[in-house]
């Protein structure tokens, strides 16, 4: 072979390794989750994970542990890590406030997931119509046990947006159906938090005909303590539509659940990534259908 002709061959060869690593290059796309503690947000961060692996793009997830302050750090983090947008599921819609300014300064949009950001700009917003959904479950409850149901409502985390919304849209269902509320207090969208609060709950109304649950987490915890107290006619109606919730309706322990779609708002969480970064205009405030279960 003359050196001409092995030149071409390197040069080709080159070439084709050149393209091939270009091709093989990802932009990363960030997802900074409140808690990976929550099936709920297990499914949210399934559903990024395969759009993003789909469309082509390398997707870095951070988990906040239900901690502003890990969440602040965790964007710190990412703004010297080569990250071209952040995806944010907040643990607080104040606290993470100081986490989006951040990003703000480092140029790095960003894409709220589920509850959304007091402060600092966001370019979207994807979640399901909380207040929506609150009263839907309010108004299942009126028709199952009545117009003056004794209720018992356990709160999400103080300061979410979800917590609020769903709190807000149970309100407007109290509204148009004069329910007795017996007590309403947070038990921080968490299962042993729901069982606890339940349990004293109960001990000061024992004559609870119904409970709305901001989550399914909380609603299965108010479950656990009501068969244990050997209440099993009590109506259970949850939120989110996580598989153990699910099968709890099925089962006929649960009357219902408001049913988001988890992977379906990571999903489109990373479509509407994508479109930002091909420079693509999208709406500031994307919905999720979501729909009521019941056996």
């Amino acid at each position: 072979m003359n050196m001409k002709k092995l030149a071409m061959l390197v040069s080709a060869t080159a070439l084709t390794l050149s393209v091939s690593a270009g091709a093989m290059a990802k932009e990363n796309i960030a997802l900074v989750v409140s808690t990976l503690n929550n099936p709920f947000f297990v499914s949210m961060k399934d559903g990024a994970q395969k759009k993003a692996d789909e469309l082509g793009y390398n997707l870095i997830v951070l988990d906040s542990q239900n901690n502003p302050a890990k969440e602040l750090s965790n964007v710190q983090d990412l703004t010297v890590r080569g990250t071209k947008l952040m995806l944010i599921n907040p643990t607080d819609s104040d606290a993470v406030g100081n986490a989006v300014l951040m990003a703000n300064k480092a140029n790095i949009p960003v894409i709220t997931l589920d509850r959304a950001a007091n402060k600092g700009e966001v370019v979207s917003h994807v979640a399901s119509d909380n207040v929506a959904g609150g009263k839907l479950a309010g108004d299942f409850i009126a028709e199952k046990v009545g117009n003056e149901a004794k209720v018992i409502q356990l709160e999400g985390i103080t300061g979410t947006s979800a917590a609020r919304e769903r709190g807000e849209g149970f309100k407007q269902s109290m509204a148009a159906h004069p329910f007795k509320l017996l007590a309403s207090q947070p038990a921080d969208f968490d299962r042993t938090k729901g069982l606890n609060v339940m349990q004293n709950l109960l001990t000061a109304h024992p004559d609870v005909q119904a409970v709305f649950a901001q989550n399914d987490e909380m609603a299965l915890g108010a479950l656990r303590a009501l068969r244990t107290a050997g209440k099993k006619d009590v109506l259970i109606v949850g939120f989110d539509g996580t598989k153990d919730g699910m099968n709890a309706v099925k089962g006929g322990q649960m009357g219902a659940t408001v049913a988001q779609q988890p992977e379906l708002i990571g999903s489109v969480g990373v479509e509407t990534a994508v479109k930002v970064l091909k420079g693509e205009k999208v709406d500031a405030s994307i919905p999720v259908e979501l729909k009521l279960i019941t056996k």
